[in-house]
Protein backbone atom coordinates (compact mmCIF):
# COMPACT_ATOMS: atom_id res chain seq x y z
CA UNK A 1 0.00 0.00 0.00
CA UNK A 2 1.16 3.71 -1.27
CA UNK A 3 0.02 6.53 0.40
CA UNK A 4 0.42 10.48 0.67
CA UNK A 5 -1.51 12.46 3.48
CA UNK A 6 -5.19 12.39 3.04
CA UNK A 7 -7.00 15.78 3.10
CA UNK A 8 -10.51 16.45 4.47
CA UNK A 9 -13.96 15.19 3.22
CA UNK A 10 -16.60 17.55 2.27
CA UNK A 11 -20.17 18.31 3.77
CA UNK A 12 -23.32 18.49 1.67
CA UNK A 13 -26.05 20.74 2.08
CA UNK A 14 -28.07 17.97 3.62
CA UNK A 15 -25.16 18.02 6.72
CA UNK A 16 -23.80 14.53 5.34
CA UNK A 17 -19.96 13.75 5.29
CA UNK A 18 -18.13 12.07 2.00
CA UNK A 19 -15.21 11.15 3.46
CA UNK A 20 -13.38 9.67 1.19
CA UNK A 21 -13.84 7.65 -2.49
CA UNK A 22 -12.38 4.36 -2.80
CA UNK A 23 -12.21 2.98 -7.16
CA UNK A 24 -11.58 0.00 -8.72
CA UNK A 25 -9.08 -0.08 -11.47
CA UNK A 26 -9.66 -2.07 -14.43
CA UNK A 27 -12.77 -1.73 -16.28
CA UNK A 28 -14.05 1.27 -13.87
CA UNK A 29 -11.55 4.23 -14.55
CA UNK A 30 -9.29 2.50 -17.21
CA UNK A 31 -10.63 0.14 -20.26
CA UNK A 32 -8.14 -2.66 -19.53
CA UNK A 33 -10.11 -5.66 -19.33
CA UNK A 34 -10.12 -6.84 -22.35
CA UNK A 35 -6.01 -6.19 -22.23
CA UNK A 36 -6.12 -8.78 -19.76
CA UNK A 37 -8.56 -11.34 -21.23
CA UNK A 38 -6.06 -10.99 -24.80
CA UNK A 39 -3.25 -11.52 -22.35
CA UNK A 40 -4.71 -14.48 -20.76
CA UNK A 41 -5.90 -16.03 -24.28
CA UNK A 42 -2.28 -15.59 -25.73
CA UNK A 43 -0.74 -17.09 -22.34
CA UNK A 44 -2.88 -20.20 -23.11
CA UNK A 45 -2.61 -20.83 -26.40
CA UNK A 46 1.87 -20.49 -25.96
CA UNK A 47 0.85 -23.69 -23.51
CA UNK A 48 -1.75 -25.37 -26.10
CA UNK A 49 -4.95 -24.26 -25.07
CA UNK A 50 -7.97 -22.33 -26.20
CA UNK A 51 -10.02 -20.37 -23.86
CA UNK A 52 -13.28 -20.75 -24.27
CA UNK A 53 -15.36 -17.15 -24.54
CA UNK A 54 -17.75 -17.82 -21.92
CA UNK A 55 -15.31 -17.98 -19.25
CA UNK A 56 -14.25 -14.32 -20.00
CA UNK A 57 -17.30 -13.47 -17.30
CA UNK A 58 -15.96 -15.97 -15.04
CA UNK A 59 -12.25 -14.49 -14.22
CA UNK A 60 -13.36 -10.45 -15.02
CA UNK A 61 -13.15 -8.67 -11.84
CA UNK A 62 -11.33 -11.73 -9.69
CA UNK A 63 -7.71 -11.19 -7.95
CA UNK A 64 -4.86 -13.13 -10.33
CA UNK A 65 -4.90 -16.34 -7.93
CA UNK A 66 -8.53 -16.68 -9.01
CA UNK A 67 -8.93 -16.18 -12.51
CA UNK A 68 -5.48 -17.78 -13.73
CA UNK A 69 -6.42 -20.89 -10.94
CA UNK A 70 -9.69 -20.91 -12.66
CA UNK A 71 -8.10 -21.41 -16.29
CA UNK A 72 -5.53 -24.26 -15.25
CA UNK A 73 -8.31 -25.91 -13.59
CA UNK A 74 -10.48 -25.42 -16.80
CA UNK A 75 -7.41 -26.39 -19.54
CA UNK A 76 -5.69 -29.09 -17.38
CA UNK A 77 -2.28 -26.49 -18.52
CA UNK A 78 0.59 -28.39 -16.74
CA UNK A 79 1.98 -25.08 -15.38
CA UNK A 80 2.07 -23.96 -11.69
CA UNK A 81 -0.04 -20.67 -10.12
CA UNK A 82 2.96 -19.04 -9.50
CA UNK A 83 4.47 -19.47 -13.34
CA UNK A 84 0.76 -18.59 -15.08
CA UNK A 85 0.81 -15.39 -12.91
CA UNK A 86 4.50 -14.30 -14.15
CA UNK A 87 3.86 -14.84 -17.52
CA UNK A 88 -0.15 -12.99 -17.37
CA UNK A 89 1.38 -10.05 -16.18
CA UNK A 90 4.30 -9.77 -18.07
CA UNK A 91 1.85 -10.06 -21.65
CA UNK A 92 -0.53 -7.82 -20.07
CA UNK A 93 2.84 -5.12 -18.95
CA UNK A 94 3.94 -5.03 -22.76
CA UNK A 95 0.22 -4.29 -23.98
CA UNK A 96 0.33 -1.38 -21.82
CA UNK A 97 1.78 1.55 -23.97
CA UNK A 98 2.67 5.19 -22.60
CA UNK A 99 -1.46 5.90 -22.37
CA UNK A 100 -3.87 4.29 -21.77
CA UNK A 101 -7.68 4.42 -22.41
CA UNK A 102 -9.67 5.98 -19.55
CA UNK A 103 -13.06 4.72 -19.12
CA UNK A 104 -15.72 7.62 -20.09
CA UNK A 105 -16.35 9.88 -17.19
CA UNK A 106 -13.26 8.77 -15.30
CA UNK A 107 -10.88 11.97 -15.81
CA UNK A 108 -13.57 14.45 -15.23
CA UNK A 109 -14.60 12.26 -11.75
CA UNK A 110 -11.01 12.48 -10.31
CA UNK A 111 -10.80 16.09 -11.08
CA UNK A 112 -13.95 16.91 -9.29
CA UNK A 113 -12.69 14.64 -6.24
CA UNK A 114 -9.06 16.52 -6.13
CA UNK A 115 -11.12 20.17 -6.86
CA UNK A 116 -13.92 19.42 -3.97
CA UNK A 117 -10.99 18.00 -1.47
CA UNK A 118 -12.29 14.49 -1.87
CA UNK A 119 -9.51 12.05 -1.02
CA UNK A 120 -9.29 9.05 -2.99
CA UNK A 121 -7.86 5.76 -3.43
CA UNK A 122 -7.28 3.67 -6.26
CA UNK A 123 -8.24 -0.05 -4.39
CA UNK A 124 -7.39 -2.86 -7.27
CA UNK A 125 -6.97 -6.58 -7.31
CA UNK A 126 -3.76 -6.25 -10.07
CA UNK A 127 -0.54 -6.47 -8.76
CA UNK A 128 1.73 -3.38 -7.63
CA UNK A 129 3.93 -3.49 -10.58
CA UNK A 130 0.71 -2.96 -12.63
CA UNK A 131 -0.53 -0.60 -11.02
CA UNK A 132 2.46 1.74 -11.04
CA UNK A 133 2.34 1.48 -14.57
CA UNK A 134 -1.29 2.37 -15.06
CA UNK A 135 -0.82 4.81 -12.45
CA UNK A 136 1.28 7.33 -15.34
CA UNK A 137 -1.72 7.52 -17.60
CA UNK A 138 -4.42 7.57 -14.21
CA UNK A 139 -1.88 10.36 -12.37
CA UNK A 140 -0.50 9.84 -9.24
CA UNK A 141 -1.23 13.26 -8.30
CA UNK A 142 -5.06 11.90 -8.40
CA UNK A 143 -5.12 9.50 -5.47
CA UNK A 144 -4.02 9.87 -1.89
CA UNK A 145 -3.99 6.25 -1.26
CA UNK A 146 -3.19 2.94 -3.47
CA UNK A 147 -3.83 -0.70 -2.43
CA UNK A 148 -2.37 -3.71 -4.86
CA UNK A 149 -3.81 -7.14 -4.62
CA UNK A 150 -0.19 -8.44 -3.59
CA UNK A 151 -0.63 -6.48 -0.55
CA UNK A 152 -3.49 -8.31 0.73
CA UNK A 153 -3.43 -11.51 2.09
CA UNK A 154 -7.18 -11.55 1.24
CA UNK A 155 -8.32 -9.80 -2.02
CA UNK A 156 -11.34 -9.01 -3.25
CA UNK A 157 -14.36 -10.35 -3.00
CA UNK A 158 -13.20 -10.47 0.46
CA UNK A 159 -13.59 -6.81 2.33
CA UNK A 160 -10.20 -6.20 3.84
CA UNK A 161 -8.71 -4.12 0.78
CA UNK A 162 -11.37 -1.59 1.42
CA UNK A 163 -11.01 -1.80 5.17
CA UNK A 164 -7.42 -1.43 4.71
CA UNK A 165 -7.80 2.03 1.77
CA UNK A 166 -10.39 3.33 4.75
CA UNK A 167 -8.16 2.84 7.92
CA UNK A 168 -4.91 4.07 5.48
CA UNK A 169 -7.33 7.80 4.82
CA UNK A 170 -8.11 7.56 8.49
CA UNK A 171 -11.46 7.46 7.78
CA UNK A 172 -15.71 5.68 8.36
CA UNK A 173 -16.17 3.08 5.46
CA UNK A 174 -19.37 3.81 6.16
CA UNK A 175 -18.37 7.33 4.83
CA UNK A 176 -17.12 6.22 1.62
CA UNK A 177 -18.44 5.52 -1.46
CA UNK A 178 -16.81 2.52 -3.35
CA UNK A 179 -16.64 2.63 -7.51
CA UNK A 180 -16.69 -0.66 -8.83
CA UNK A 181 -17.35 -2.39 -12.29
CA UNK A 182 -17.48 -6.29 -11.51
CA UNK A 183 -19.72 -8.60 -8.79
CA UNK A 184 -16.64 -8.91 -7.31
CA UNK A 185 -15.64 -5.75 -6.23
CA UNK A 186 -19.25 -4.89 -5.22
CA UNK A 187 -19.44 -7.37 -2.82
CA UNK A 188 -15.92 -6.23 -1.21
CA UNK A 189 -16.76 -3.00 -0.76
CA UNK A 190 -20.69 -4.10 0.70
CA UNK A 191 -18.59 -6.44 2.51
CA UNK A 192 -16.68 -3.54 4.08
CA UNK A 193 -19.70 -1.44 4.64
CA UNK A 194 -19.43 1.07 2.23
CA UNK A 195 -21.84 2.77 -0.17
CA UNK A 196 -21.20 0.71 -3.57
CA UNK A 197 -21.50 2.44 -6.92
CA UNK A 198 -21.41 -0.36 -9.64
CA UNK A 199 -20.73 0.73 -13.38
CA UNK A 200 -20.69 -3.06 -14.90
CA UNK A 201 -18.16 -3.22 -17.78
CA UNK A 202 -17.04 -6.60 -19.27
CA UNK A 203 -19.64 -8.36 -17.13
CA UNK A 204 -23.44 -7.56 -15.42
CA UNK A 205 -23.30 -6.65 -11.68
CA UNK A 206 -26.43 -8.00 -10.19
CA UNK A 207 -29.32 -6.03 -9.27
CA UNK A 208 -30.22 -5.74 -5.32
CA UNK A 209 -32.21 -4.03 -3.12
CA UNK A 210 -29.86 -0.66 -2.04
CA UNK A 211 -27.32 -1.68 -4.75
CA UNK A 212 -26.65 1.06 -7.15
CA UNK A 213 -26.07 0.37 -10.43
CA UNK A 214 -25.25 3.18 -12.96
CA UNK A 215 -23.99 3.06 -16.39
CA UNK A 216 -20.97 5.41 -16.52
CA UNK A 217 -19.32 6.98 -14.34
CA UNK A 218 -20.55 10.35 -16.14
CA UNK A 219 -23.82 9.66 -14.48
CA UNK A 220 -21.81 9.74 -10.83
CA UNK A 221 -21.34 14.05 -9.75
CA UNK A 222 -20.75 15.57 -6.26
CA UNK A 223 -24.31 15.71 -5.87
CA UNK A 224 -24.23 11.84 -6.73
CA UNK A 225 -22.10 11.18 -4.12
CA UNK A 226 -22.87 13.44 -0.86
CA UNK A 227 -26.88 12.14 -1.74
CA UNK A 228 -25.17 8.63 -1.21
CA UNK A 229 -24.51 9.30 2.73
CA UNK A 230 -27.75 11.25 3.17
CA UNK A 231 -29.25 9.04 6.73
CA UNK A 232 -26.10 7.73 7.38
CA UNK A 233 -25.55 8.56 11.41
Amino acid sequence: MTSTVPRSGTRSAEGSTLQAVLLDMDGTLVDTEGFWWEAEVEVFASLGHRLEESWRHVVVGGPMSRSAGFLIDATGADITLEEVSLLLNDRFERRLGSTLPLMPGASRLLKALAHHGVPAALVSASHRRIIDRVLTSLGHEHFALTVAGDEVERTKPHPDPYLLAARGLGVDPARCAVVEDTETGVTAGEAAGCQVIAVPSVAPVRAMPGRRIVTTLEEIDMPFLHGMMTGIH
